[in-house]
Order: C-alpha cells, then structure tokens, then sequence
C-alpha cells in the first residue's frame, strides 16, 4: 500500500473501500470485517449510505479481535445536504460520531454543494479545531466551485471526493484541485460497471501485459495520477484482487490509449440538472 500526505500532514492511503449502496447492516459489518482482514485500512462511508453503525461495528470487532488498531485506520464519512447548514452539521457531526462509535473520524466531507454549505462548513471547521475531525473537505465540488470554497474558508479543504475514471477523467479539475493543494479523491473509480469497463477489449489488453484484469489496470490508472480511490466489493476474493495494483506501473503509452476513453462528461451523475439538484434537497434521510 501506498501513501499520500494531506495539508494537514497526516498520511492517507491511496487506496480504500467504499460502502456506498451496502445498506444491510448484517452484510454491511460484516464485508468491512472481510475488508479489514484482506489488509484495507481507509473505509469511506456517509450518513445518507445508512451503515454508519455497521461500519462502527466492524471497526470495533476488528479492533477487540486484534487485527488492526484504530490509529492503523482512515475513516471518511460525510454530511447530507438535509443537514447542510451551520446549526444542523453541528449535530450531524456528533450524530455520525455516536454511530461509527469512534472518539474522532479522519475525515469529515460535506456530499453535495448544496443548501447553506458554506455554513455547514463553518460548522466542520469547529469540529476540526476541537479534534473531533482530523481532516475535512468537500465532494462532488467541479473545479470553480471548488476554488470559491478555497478562496473564501479558513481551513482549506484537506481532500475533495469526486467521480473520477477513464470515461470521465477530469484533469482540469485535478489541476485545480493540486493548485489549491487539495487531494483528489474517486467515487466511481471502476464507473459503477458502466460502459463494459470489466470486459474493455483495449483496457483487457492492456491488462494481459501485466498478468491483470481490466479492473485493476483502471484502478492502477488513477493511483498514478495521485487520486485516492475506494472500489467496492462484497467478495473476499474481488477485494483481495482490488488491492493487488501495486506491482506494476502503466506506460505512457497505456496512458495514451486510456486518455482516449475520456467523454468530458458524466453518464452517472448529472449535477447541472435542476431536477436532480431538487431531487438531492429533498431527500431526507432523517425525521
């Protein structure tokens, strides 16, 4: 496993697991379990993924069966737009530090630059002051929104979390965001499945050179670039071969042919929607 440093000075690995659409508390404990025990030590969950608890569960399991410490882990989770302004993040940070049942969570995000998120914000920097939030950042930020945060709070955001792969590469927003010194982190780094990415006749060909799948020639691509990245899976096996991308490195001329994949837009998400951006507002995930 490798290692970057964020402009806190704390040390982040580059490659994590993601819980997202885990909802079942069972299953959910008992895959970061599984996780941990492959060797996964950055877990990135949220209060609207509903398995805070059973992430807090897994945590403390591993830890009283002696697997790993709670200073050997990194873990993220997030505030939902329903409570994106300054007196409701104040509550939703506690909130979500009762359910993971940790003292400190390593990093704090807002989800989406919705609502009053610059309140919000404010709110996470107390946090960040007074410990409880080691680092804290933003998601789903495009790169001039990303730059008014910048340019108007106090901390600067240690990591911004956006969907980053081959089909959607974003390096104007990368650009901004090492100008600003904020890490890029990937949702989506395999694209949610989209576009064939596991059976890419270019990306399977680039993976036979090395004795890899498609899968993990995608996820060596973005480590490359310096993005950390949180792939997901359920199967012991397939997170096993998720973390086995640190022996061998692409070629310029990989890079070449992957670069060509880009389309400059999503086909996941589309954040200049009116109709989604009502759609996030209006989701409650809590009375």
């Amino acid at each position: 496993m490798e290692y970057i440093t964020l402009n806190t000075g704390a040390k982040m690995p580059l490659e994590g697991f993601g819980v997202f659409q885990i909802p079942d508390m069972a299953q959910c404990e008992e895959v970061v379990y599984n996780a941990i025990k492959v060797g996964y030590r950055l877990f990135d969950t949220a209060a609207s993924y509903f398995n805070e608890e059973a992430v807090g569960k897994a945590i403390a399991r591993a830890i009283a069966d002696g697997l790993v410490t709670r200073e050997e882990l990194f873990i993220v989770t997030k505030l939902w737009v329903q409570d994106s302004n300054y007196e409701a993040a104040k509550v939703a940070i506690d909130v979500s530090l009762q359910k993971l049942g940790l003292d400190y969570v390593d990093l704090y995000l807002f989800h989406q630059p919705m609502g009053d998120y610059f309140g919000a914000y404010r709110a996470m920097e107390e946090a960040y002051r007074e410990g409880k939030l080691k680092a804290i950042g933003v998601a789903n930020c495009y790169p001039a929104i990303l730059a008014n945060i910048c340019e108007t709070v106090d901390v600067i955001p240690a990591v911004c979390q956006v969907e980053l792969h081959p089909f959607f590469q974003q390096w104007d927003a990368l650009e901004n965001m090492r100008n600003y010194g904020v890490q890029p982190m990937a949702w989506g780094p395999l694209a949610e499945g989209k576009h064939g990415i596991f059976t890419d006749t270019e990306l399977t060909a680039i993976g036979e050179k090395y004795g890899k799948s498609a899968a993990q020639v995608v996820l060596r691509w973005n480590v490359q670039r310096g993005v950390v990245i949180i792939p997901k899976s359920v199967k012991p096996e397939r997170m096993a071969q998720n973390m086995d991308i640190w022996d061998f490195a692409l070629t310029d001329e990989d890079n070449a042919v992957i670069a060509k994949k880009d389309l400059g837009h999503s086909e996941i998400v589309d954040h200049s929607n009116p109709a989604f951006v009502k759609m996030l507002c209006g989701w409650k995930i809590h009375e």
